[in-house]
């Protein structure tokens, strides 16, 4: 009894005073974390365009994901003690579905500007803000972002490739099933070990499904570029995600990659010279108001991480 009595008189004195600022500083690193991810997944898009030329879309997808494989799995190297058998199996879903959205997103890439492309693949997760959030903010940061994803993609013009069109959304269906995933693998397996079993099952299907084709456009500078590429994009920014996703609700993090279409029409103008148009720039300044708005309140008061 006495035990149980000095424990609540420590909860009551400790755990309530300091749970704001806990929850503050869990929701601004998660955000933090978040928008680095952004940043090195756009930079990493707008340097491989730059490789189509040589390999193709597909094999640009092909080559970051088997080189991010391989990098998880030296650097992690996962032991089976680490997985029950069903966050394992989470985990080889989780891969399919990331080689999904990188295939489907180069290919979107070779068909329509980055900034279009990246608007459209983040409907993903805004459908994921709309059906997992709660209160006011539920409602109102979506459809914000919503119309500034409108107007960077200016449908009603008529000059947007369909078919490129059609890859990105299915980059983006991809996109909110793989928020969900890695949420479920952060929680429930320690660090980042649960993307040494995803990535190496992505490459593995990448292989499958393109990989013959590519083999033979392979040069050792291709290589030593798609190394490069790989830390790039996917390994350091699929490894703040899923640490993003430990400290957000999927709500939030959706919402907050509204950011991404503004970061990928900027690094579109940078490097690839995609000069966006004014609606475009009006768009921009509406999904960075979304993204705000939803890192202000996306803590998750009610996750349990598993390691860092």
């Amino acid at each position: 009894m006495n035990g149980m009595s000095c424990e609540n008189t420590w909860t009551a004195t400790f755990d309530v005073p300091l749970n704001a600022p806990m929850a503050a500083d869990q929701t601004r690193n998660g955000a933090l974390m978040a928008v680095a991810a952004m940043v090195c997944v756009q930079l990493g898009l707008a340097v491989a365009v730059t490789l189509i030329d040589d390999i193709g879309v597909e094999g640009v997808a092909w080559l970051r994901l088997v080189w991010a494989g391989i990098l998880f799995l030296v650097i992690v190297r996962p032991k089976r003690s680490a997985f029950t058998r069903n966050s394992f199996l989470v985990c080889v879903v989780l891969g399919a579905v990331t080689a999904g959205i990188t295939v489907l997103f180069m290919a979107a890439l070779d068909r329509i500007p980055l900034g279009t492309a990246s608007a459209l693949e983040f409907l993903g997760p805004l459908g994921v803000a709309v059906a997992r959030g709660h209160g006011r903010g539920r409602w109102a940061w979506p459809p914000l972002a919503a119309l500034g994803v409108l107007l960077l993609t200016e449908p009603w013009a008529g000059t947007v490739d369909p078919v490129g069109v059609g890859y990105a959304l299915g980059a983006a269906a991809c996109w909110g099933i793989y928020i969900l995933l890695t949420q479920k693998v952060g929680d429930e397996v320690a660090g980042i070990t649960g993307l040494a079993v995803s990535m190496p099952v992505a490459g593995l299907v990448a292989t499958l499904v393109v990989g013959p084709s590519v083999v033979e456009r392979l040069s050792p500078h291709i290589v030593l570029v798609g190394l490069g590429l790989a830390i790039l994009l996917p390994v350091v920014p699929f490894a703040l995600e899923l640490l993003a996703l430990r400290r957000l609700t999927t709500a939030a993090f959706g919402t907050l990659m509204a950011l991404e279409p503004a970061f990928a029409m900027l690094l579109g103008f940078l490097v690839l010279a995609q000069v966006p148009a004014a609606l475009g720039l009006v768009g921009i300044c509406l999904v960075v108001t979304a993204g705000i708005g939803a890192a202000r309140t996306g803590a998750r008061p009610a996750a349990t991480p598993v390691g860092v």
